[in-house]
């Protein structure tokens, strides 16, 4: 499974996360060349379940998490099971889990003891509160996160209610948090030969979404509200109606506007005390909006957010998934991955030497369960004993 030209080939890791945060991160791990082995319970990961839609075994949900690595189930609840997790860790760099804090401490399996056993092992632990505080030990989901860090309080209609962002945005951010907490740890154990204890929690990471609005709060401004699709310090910055698309415009500094006004060919606007300042137009913003708008009627919307872009003017159209998927842009910056039947999102992250690779899929249940363990010293006799005990899934996909 190792990739040797990717940026983290030579590196295990033991997956034991499920849901979202923590396959988020183990699917970047394995795009960029750690070996990931993904261990699922006997159950599977509940996400396999989460459909329609399904593609074999598993749901949409699941398989847009946990390409490039390889599956085995294991129940960790049976003393064999815990010996067999010892095992597969002798070779590891990186184990990954997102159980409610506290458990793998219940099972004999603390970071005291790991590292003790495993002195260069970093364990990464995905958490709802993390493990200690007034909410500490406590389950955290997407959703309570977004209501509880302020997230809801800001997103909505001006006159609305608060509105969850339509994506588990804490979810993804605190698996990317993780993902770059592994690369520190990986990074300075190259220097001290240690590993060590590496926790993203779900709490933190809402908290820290909260730009600009934290910010503006410490330094004396009101309590942020909601604003719609209009940005709280920026204007002219929301969503235009034009002839046929809406358009997003994202005007950051006077020159830009300058060059709005001059293509929309309000030659006078720009020149209007009202909207001569940032300031200014925050100001004025509803009359902004109402100037600008009469002068975009007469445009296309993809056309003219095309010409703005091109003479410096941030414009995009808003676009639905579909042609989102369907832009050229996308295409050219390979943001889709095709393997066999599988398709998915590619990485954002972009290496010149060690690019991503995409070369399997989301595994099947218990897929590599023998092949793995074999790796791992076990014989046929040994494996087929562990299944009889319930270990090991009755019957392992081939």
């Amino acid at each position: 499974m190792d990739k040797p030209n990717g940026a983290l080939s030579g590196i295990k890791v033991i997956d034991l996360s499920r849901v979202l945060g923590g396959p988020y991160c183990t699917q970047v791990l394995g795009d960029y060349g750690a070996d990931v082995i993904k261990i699922e319970p006997p159950g599977g990961d509940e996400t396999r379940g989460w459909g329609p839609p399904f593609e074999g075994d598993a749901a949409s949900y699941f398989h847009g998490l946990n390409r490039s690595k390889r599956g085995m189930a294991l129940d960790l609840r049976h003393p064999d099971g815990k010996a067999l997790l010892l095992q597969l860790l002798e070779g590891a760099d990186v184990l990954v889990e997102n159980f409610k804090p506290g458990t793998l401490e219940k099972w004999g399996l603390s970071y005291d003891i790991l590292s003790a056993h495993f002195p260069r092992l970093i364990q990464c632990r995905i958490s709802g509160f993390g493990a200690d505080g007034p909410m500490g030990g406590l389950p955290g989901y997407d959703a309570i996160i977004q209501a509880m860090a302020g997230l809801m309080s800001v997103n909505g209609e001006k006159q609305g209610e608060p509105l969850r962002v339509g994506l588990p945005i804490v979810d993804i951010v605190t698996g990317l948090n993780a993902v770059i907490g592994i690369t520190l740890a990986l990074h300075e154990r190259t220097r001290s030969g240690r590993g060590q204890f590496v926790e993203t929690a779900l709490f933190d990471s809402g908290l820290s979404l909260m730009h600009p609005h934290f910010p503006n709060v410490f330094y004396g401004g009101p309590p942020p509200r909601r604003t719609g699709n209009e940005h709280p310090n920026i204007a002219p910055y929301e969503v235009y109606r034009t002839a046929t698309q809406p358009i997003f415009l994202a005007v950051g500094n006077n020159v830009q506007f300058a060059r709005l006004c001059e293509l929309l060919e309000c030659h006078d606007v720009s020149q209007d005390e009202r909207f001569a300042t940032n300031g200014a137009r925050l100001g004025n913003r509803d009359a902004l909006r109402d100037v600008l708008e009469s002068a975009m009627v007469r445009w296309e919307g993809d056309k003219l957010a095309d010409l703005l872009m091109r003479i410096g003017v941030p414009c995009g159209p808003v676009l639905d998934t579909t042609q989102a998927l369907a832009h050229p842009h996308t295409q050219h910056r390979d943001m889709i991955v095709n393997i066999g039947h599988y398709k998915g999102t590619g990485s954002p992250i972009k290496l010149a030497r060690t690019p991503s690779r995409y070369e399997t899929p989301p595994p099947r249940f218990a897929e590599h369960t023998d092949a793995i363990l074999h790796e791992a010293g076990l014989t046929v006799q040994q494996i087929e004993h562990l299944r009889a005990k319930g270990v090991l899934p009755d019957m392992p996909v081939t």
